[in-house]
This record gives C-alpha cells, structure tokens and sequence, in this order.
C-alpha cells in the first residue's frame, strides 16, 4: 500500500495573490463590454495614462469583489491581483484617479446607464417589454453642504433634462422609516428590473431627492425610460407606493400598459359597491413555500382568489379620466396576518394606555395633559388598531380630590382621571377586510387576471435586486463628499448590480433539466464563494513578476464551464507574455 508523505521545505519568496471571484467577474466584464461603452461616451484625454472606461471597470470588479473606500482600492488589487488583469500599478490606482473617473462618469451616467442595458438585453437575450418597478432608499452620513434640492427633469415639455443637464439628487432627511434612523439623510433610487424564469435582472435606474416619494420617482424613471431606452412596448410593473391614475395616463399616453398595487384605502368603496356580484376565482400562483407543502409535509395549505371589475379612474390634477381593470385580491394567509396583527396591536395599545391610566391616577411625574397627549401619541404611532381608541384628561373637582388616598412618595395628587374606550364595532368592522388588496391595470383583456396576479407577484425578484444593492455590494456607507462623485458611484453600482445578477443568470440557464432543483436555483454569492480560495502564485524575478495559475477544483471548472468563461490560465495566457 503506497502512502503519501509529507515534506517541509524552506520559505519561499513566492507570493499568493487571492484572484478569488475575478475569476468570474472578469471574462463577464468583458462580455458586458463595460469598459468599452463608458469609453464610446467619455473619450479619453490624450495626456492620459489610463482611459476611463479601465479606471472605472476597475472600481465595477472592487465593489464586487469587496466594498472598500476609494482609498483602499491599490491594496484591494495588489492583493487580489486585479493590478495584473487590467495592467495598471497599484500605484497608479489613487484615490484622486478614481475620484476623477466618476467625475466624468458623472457627466453621462444616464446615457452609460442606458447604452449598457441595450447592450445587454442584445447580448444575452433579454427583452425589455415588462418591467418591474422599485424605488429604495440609500443612507448617508456627513454634512453634504453642496447638496441642494434640484429641478424637475420633466418640467421641460420640449426634452427631458438627464446627464449633465440634471444636477445630482438633493442628498437630505426623508420620511421616517423603520431601517432608517430619525432625520438621518438620503436619497432615493429606483430600480428597474426584467424578471422572467431565471430571475430578475437589474437594468436601468434613477435617483431623486431623498425627501421626495414614490409618484415623483416613477414619474421621472417614465420619462427617462422613454428618452434613453425607448421602448417600442412596455408594462410597466410597481408597487401602491408609486400608484397614481396620473401614472397610469402617462404610461397610456406613451402607448404603455401599468399593473400596480394600489392603497385598499382608495378601493374600499367600490369594493363594497360591487362586492354581491363579484366572481372570485383561485388563482394559479403559489409560492416556493406553498408549493413545497403542496408536495410534502401537512403545514397548512394557502392560495389567492380573484376578483374583478371594470372601472374609470381620473387624475385630479389633469382632470383625465382613464378605464382599467380592478382586480381585488383575496389571500387566506394574508387574512390569518392580519387578523393576528390586529389582535396584537389592540392587546398592545390597551395595555399601554391602562398604564398611562395608572400613572395619573397615581399622580406620577409627566401625567399633565399635555405629556400624556404626547405619551398616548407616541403609544398609537401609525397602527391602524388606533383608529379604535379614543380617550380624554377627565379634570377632577376639589371634592375628588380631597377624597383620594394620600399619593406615594414621589407622587402628588392627581388633578385628572385618564379614561378611554374601545370601539370593539369599528375594529370588527375592519375585520371584514383581513386578507384583501387590489391591483390596477390597463392591459389588454387578452391578457387574463390570473395572468396578469402572476406577473405582479414577481415583485418580488425586484424587491430583492434592491436589497442586494444595499448588502453584499455594499452601496452605502458611501464615504465621498461630492453630491455628483456620490450619484456617480450609485450609478456605477447599477452597473455592478446588472453584473452580480447576470452571473447567476447564465449559470441557470445552463443547468441541465435533470439537475436537483438547488442547482436551478443557483446565486452569485454561492458562485463567488466557490472561488473565494482561488490563489494565484506569483514569482519576483530580476526581470519582472512570473504568474502562475492554481490549478481549479472540480465545481471551479464546473461554474465557469456553464457560465462559458474562460479559466483564469486562459486569461492569463493570452495577457500576459511567456517567461523568457
């Protein structure tokens, strides 16, 4: 029997240089043809060493690969290698370089944007006929004293102002959010997404004013989609943040189909004009979870009814009128949530405000009306279950008082008597609404409701291309105090985020039919992980640095043969020359 042994032998000179997740994001790169369209739109100065398209593909791979500042860009690609594939010194790569990069970037970030999502639904076969729509926030630190509030692009009729012409977005608080700390800056960007059997695909995007909301954004990402994209056909997908009938108009006007989500609020009344005579059927779609229980296990078993009517809906500001399909949704795991959360939310409020009670009527610090107005206020916050309780600082006569016990110490003698009700009406009033929702849109009737459920519930896909955008690349903290260097970087990072989700895109495609339904399922993170201890060795010499290739495992050379890549030593080869 032969055994393998062991040696140990002296230190070597060589270095290891962890080419990792390049050995995918590079041959991609390439095929995205990334460096080559921001150089077709900012032609290099001629005193230049390194065009802008290699500079700014380089921060694309290094956001990718691992967010770091600008500044820690060199030591990113001295370590990774990334100074050997795109042939630039890593003392070349300073963070003044970088800065000025996005600089010009800044300057056509609208027609690089676009030109690249043309360029890759040519590429790899996608089409840009549905898109879905979703605006999310970035968070930022620091004074940003240069930000200001900026135009319109719309407010033009003749043009749409993009580019140059269109200051970067107004970096400043917005609304409260559960994410986001109280008052803390922002600015909004909004994705648009192609979502199909592969998953979704981020293609094209925009940002505005952090204090600004979800009508304005869809509305200026309309536009824009028709300046730069121009899309001969387009349903337009999004949620009842972005709702409007002014939206739907626009999207009608363009020659262009909507399915929206829109506020229950809005809907209410004709629900309960129509409700005797809908027809609801159960819908088609069902969820991953949903359609595992339906193969396995006994947890219990939901679905969707649908339900629809014709409608003309006017914009108030236009005074246009428009006809749409309403479709009104019915989910029993929805109705079970709500109810739940109703429930909890009335336990919570009660038991809150039986406090505050308590507190008056022992007489304790901050029980004058006005701090229990504040106390109260703050108890409610923006629970629907409020709308049930109502309350009042009852005074108390001298005669009261005098008759009440002898307060504890720390206490005085209250002065009011806190009281409140529950309208118990009202809240299974409300009830009767648990698990329902709607949905507007102007498609044709060809297409069916069910169909049309099942489109919007891909949503989804794009409300995770969002959170992508925000944790594995890492688009914020974003330490630049430049407004148009910050825009430019978040522009760049739609670049990186078509790029994240193409990976996986390729390599599902190319999954045999056969394969367990994991491998179908594969993601960019599981593929880059797999490379995460890829190494390269590199020699010093009297003449210069000597690379060699690690040899890859059996899944490395699995993911790059169904992405169709090339190995690193087929890179490489043809890179860089042979040793003399």
């Amino acid at each position: 029997m032969r055994m393998t042994i062991t040696f140990y032998e002296n230190q070597s000179t060589a270095e290891g240089c962890n080419f990792g997740p390049l050995a995918v994001v590079w041959p991609l790169l390439q095929r995205m043809d990334v460096a080559a369209i921001i150089n077709r739109h900012l032609p290099a100065d001629s005193r230049a060493e390194f065009d802008h398209g290699t500079v700014l593909s380089l921060l694309v791979a290094a956001r990718l690969y691992n967010p770091v500042a600008l500044v820690n860009v060199a030591d990113w690609a001295g370590d990774s290698g990334a100074d050997i594939l795109w042939d630039m010194p890593v003392e070349k790569m300073t963070d003044d370089r970088l800065g000025k990069s996005l600089d010009a970037f800044f300057a056509k970030r609208h027609s690089i944007l676009a030109s690249m999502a043309l360029h890759v639904a040519n590429e790899f076969d996608i089409s840009l006929s549905e898109i879905h729509y979703d605006p999310t926030h970035i968070l930022f630190h620091g004074a940003y004293d240069q930000s200001a509030p900026r135009p319109d692009p719309l407010q033009q009729q003749d043009s749409v102002r993009s580019d140059t012409r269109l200051p970067p977005a107004h970096i400043t608080a917005g609304r409260p959010m559960s994410d986001a700390p109280k008052d803390v800056k922002m600015v909004h960007a909004g994705l648009c997404t192609v979502v199909d059997e592969l998953g979704a695909l981020p293609i094209f995007g925009h940002t505005v004013d952090g204090n600004q909301n979800g009508h304005t954004s869809i509305t200026q990402q309309l536009g824009l989609l028709q300046k730069h994209l121009k899309p001969p056909e387009l349903t337009m997908i999004s949620d009842r943040g972005t709702f409007s009938a002014g939206h739907l108009l626009r999207l009608s006007e363009a020659g262009y189909q909507a399915i929206a989500a829109a506020p229950w609020k809005d809907f209410r009344a004709l629900f309960d004009e129509h409700f005797e005579n809908l027809v609801w059927k159960k819908a088609s779609y069902l969820s991953l979870e949903q359609q595992r229980r339906r193969r396995q296990g006994n947890l219990p078993q939901e679905h969707y009814e649908l339900a629809t009517c014709k409608h003309i809906l006017v914009d108030r500001d236009s005074g246009g009128s428009i006809a749409v399909r309403v479709i009104f949704v019915y989910s029993t795991a929805d109705q079970k949530v709500a109810q739940k959360n109703r429930e909890k939310s009335i336990r919570k409020i009660g038991e809150g405000l039986e406090q505050i009670a308590k507190s008056v009527a022992d007489g304790r610090r901050n029980t004058d009306p006005t701090s229990v107005a504040r106390r109260v206020g703050k108890l409610f916050g923006k629970r629907q279950a409020a709308n049930y309780f109502s309350y009042e600082m009852v005074p108390l006569t001298k005669t009261q008082r005098d008759g009440l016990p002898k307060p504890q110490r720390g206490c005085k003698r209250p002065e009011h008597r806190f009281e409140f009700s529950f309208d118990e009406a009202a809240a299974e009033a409300d009830g009767e609404y648990d698990g329902y929702s709607v949905l507007v849109t102007t498609a044709p009737r060809s297409q069916s409701t069910d169909e049309i459920f099942s489109k919007y519930k891909q949503q989804s896909y794009s409300e995770l291309a969002n959170h992508e955008f925000k944790t594995p690349l890492a688009v914020h903290p974003v330490f630049l105090k430049s407004p148009e260097r910050v825009e430019a970087l978040v522009f760049l990072m739609m670049i990186t985020l078509t790029l994240y989700f193409l990976i996986q895109r390729i390599y599902r495609a190319n999954v045999p039919a056969d394969e367990p339904a994991k491998e179908h399922r594969t993601t960019t993170q599981t593929i880059l992980a797999a490379f995460n201890s890829y190494v390269l060795i590199v020699h010093h010499t009297r003449v210069g640095r000597q690379v060699q290739p690690t040899r890859l495992t059996t899944r490395q050379r699995k993911i790059l043969a169904r992405l169709g890549f090339d190995t690193p030593s087929q890179i490489l080869s043809r890179r860089l020359p042979r040793a003399p």
